[in-house]
């Protein structure tokens, strides 16, 4: 399906919703994204938003990427979470060298990438690339994908680590481990990931320390401004409007929940209690204000990208503390509500338990862990330096 706009994009993904509310009880008890799933997200042009015009992308902001996300994840959040985990990494693949964008898309342009970026790896310089080895977990949505990024060490002769590394890897040269078995995000198919002795040529690596710094050598011929953002910025939000998006299905949920609900106990209808009015006006709030900090951080990030101006520090500690915010919102929104829901919505297949539940499940990874990215900002506006990969 050909698209021509970011704003036709999110039409097309408001169209689906419906059909993935239907098969979420599908997703979660399949442990990964149905077929269906992806090809519809496919159609809508979704996977285009943040890929490269030279390969029929829209090279569009990542405010109009992360409302399609939160738009899927407010309807099934595993199908949320691996549409935004997909979805991300044309951006990424665009910063790679010509040759590796090619070897990705040339062919076929609707080829998706999944990844686990952890340094699991470890890898030997030898003639025109590497040897690579490891082992990685959490790699969502890697049924539907034909390439994968993953991250690795590079060693010397003498073992010592001289660089950390995000390699690109064929189909052929990983296997996929069937491990996840979940109590949330169970739809995601976040399996392991194992490579033994794969070479991977130079052009298909990337190195953190030019991320950091919003470089990459695809920026020669991708010179939209969306390609010089922050890797840490735009890959910590993708993890947190997950989040946002599930608090959001689960606030539809407990709003259309508690119209028709009439309690046991006193036989009168939970939609008179003012206490329940009260969480849903809480839950309305955390929400929206907070998904309002990360669109009002994107645009700014943007702003000194199309200027090429270089992103002040406070503003990169800034958005770490709102994505990682972010998503506590969410989980205290969630929470809010799930805990008035009443007994009935503790049935397996309920939307709102199945929110619940997705949503802490995207809370404990590793981006969104609270300590680590607050301390971050606290120490930066103490005068204490601070050096972290996700900034």
């Amino acid at each position: 399906m050909s698209v021509s706009s970011p704003e036709e994009v999110l039409a097309n993904v408001a169209e689906m919703l419906p059909a993935l509310r239907e098969r979420a009880q599908e997703t979660e008890d399949l442990r990964r994204i149905p077929d269906e799933n992806i090809k519809a997200m496919q159609e809508t042009g979704f996977f285009t938003l943040l890929q490269p015009a030279r390969y029929g992308g829209l090279e569009a902001s990542p405010v109009h990427f992360y409302r399609g996300v939160k738009a899927f994840s407010s309807a099934c959040g595993s199908s949320g979470w691996v549409s935004s985990v997909l979805g991300v990494h044309p951006w990424q693949l665009a910063l790679y060298p010509t040759q590796a964008q090619d070897d990705v898309w040339g062919s076929d342009p609707s080829t998706l990438v999944s990844s686990s970026y952890a340094p699991m790896g470890r890898a030997k310089a030898v003639d025109g690339g590497f040897t690579f080895t490891g082992r990685w977990s959490f790699s969502s949505g890697c049924d539907h994908a034909q390439w994968i990024f993953l991250g690795g060490l590079v060693q010397d002769a003498d073992g010592n680590v001289i660089d950390f590394r995000t390699f690109l890897l064929p189909r052929a040269d990983y296997e996929i481990d069937d491990v996840w078995d979940t109590v949330g995000l169970r739809g995601t198919g976040s399996n392991d990931i194992i490579v033994k002795d794969a070479f991977v040529p130079e052009y298909r690596t990337l190195s953190f320390m030019d991320t950091g710094r919003c470089f990459g050598p695809g920026q020669a011929l991708n010179t939209s401004p969306i390609y010089r953002l922050p890797f840490a910025s735009v890959f910590s939000n993708t993890i947190a409007v997950p989040v946002l998006g599930m608090a959001s299905g689960a606030y539809d949920s407990y709003v259309s929940w508690t119209k028709e609900r009439v309690r046991a106990s006193t036989g009168g209808k939970a939609s008179d209690d003012s206490f329940n009015q009260i969480r849903i006006a809480e839950a309305a709030y955390k929400i929206d204000t907070a998904y309002a900090q990360i669109e009002r951080n994107i645009e700014e990030l943007l702003g000194y990208a199309e200027r090429e101006e270089k992103i002040p520090m406070p503003l990169r500690v800034r958005v770490r503390r709102d994505q990682v915010s972010a998503t506590g919102a969410g989980i205290q929104a969630v929470d809010r509500l799930f805990e008035s829901a009443g007994g009935r919505a503790l049935r397996a297949g309920t939307p709102i338990q199945r929110f619940w539940r997705d949503a802490h499940a995207g809370r404990v990874h590793a981006i969104n862990d609270p300590e680590k990215a607050l301390v971050l900002f606290g120490q930066f506006e103490l005068g204490i330096k601070v050096q972290d990969a996700w900034l």
